[in-house]
C-alpha cells in the first residue's frame, strides 16, 4: 500500500480543511506545520517514509506562507542526502481571491518538489469554464498545475465552495492512483 503524506500550513483553518479533503481522497496522513513553521516530533521521518508528499500552503502576498517557506528551507537536509529523490509530489494552495496570485505559490511548491528530484502530479481535470458553470463545479477555478481553492476573507471554514472541496478529494485520489502505478 502506498503512503501519502499531506504536509501543510494553515493560518486560519481553511487550508487545513482542504488538506483534510486531499488526505481523505488519497487515504493519506496529515502533517501540520505549526504557527512557528515547525513539524511535530517524527514529522521528518514520516516524510522520509512516504511514497508521495503533497504540499499545501495558503497564498499570502503572492507566495507560500512564511511558515511553509521555513519548512521548505529546512528541507535542505533531506535535499542534500537525496532522501526524497523520485518520490511523487503534488500541491495545493488557497487564497481569498479567485486568482490571488495562487499560480506563483503552486510554482514555488512545484519547484521545491523538482529540487528534491520528485515527480509532480498535475490536477488532471478540465476546467469548468462554461456559462452555466458555478463555484460548486469540479475545478471551477481552472487549475492544471495543482489544486486551486478560494476562501473569501470573510468566509468561515464551513463556507469553502463544495466544488473546491470535491476537487481536493479528486486530486487526492489522483495522487494516490498515480503513486500506486509508479510504485507498483
Amino acid at each position: 500500500m502506498t503512503q501519502v503524506v499531506v504536509v501543510y500550513h494553515s493560518g486560519y483553518g481553511h487550508t487545513q480543511r482542504v488538506a483534510q479533503q486531499v488526505a481523505e481522497g488519497a487515504a493519506g496522513e496529515l502533517l501540520a506545520i505549526d504557527a512557528e513553521g515547525n513539524l511535530p516530533e517524527g514529522g521528518w521521518d514520516k516524510l522520509a517514509a512516504a511514497d508521495a508528499i503533497v504540499f499545501g500552503s495558503p497564498t499570502y502576498m503572492g507566495g507560500p506562507s512564511w511558515q511553509f517557506k521555513k519548512f521548505a528551507d529546512a528541507s535542505s537536509k533531506p535535499w542534500y542526502s537525496r532522501l526524497w529523490q523520485d518520490k511523487v509530489f503534488a500541491g495545493f494552495t488557497n487564497s481569498a481571491s479567485p486568482v490571488g496570485d495562487k499560480g506563483a505559490t503552486l510554482m514555488a511548491l512545484q519547484t521545491l518538489a523538482s529540487q528534491h528530484g520528485g515527480i509532480w502530479v498535475s490536477l488532471g481535470l478540465l476546467p469548468s469554464n462554461k456559462k452555466e458553470s458555478t463555484r460548486n463545479d469540479i475545478n471551477s477555478l481552472g487549475g492544471s498545475v495543482g489544486l486551486l481553492v478560494q476562501s473569501p476573507s470573510d468566509a468561515s471554514v464551513e463556507e469553502i465552495p463544495q466544488g473546491d472541496l470535491d476537487t481536493a478529494r479528486s486530486y487526492g485520489q489522483r495522487v494516490a492512483e498515480i503513486t500506486r502505478r509508479l510504485r507498483g
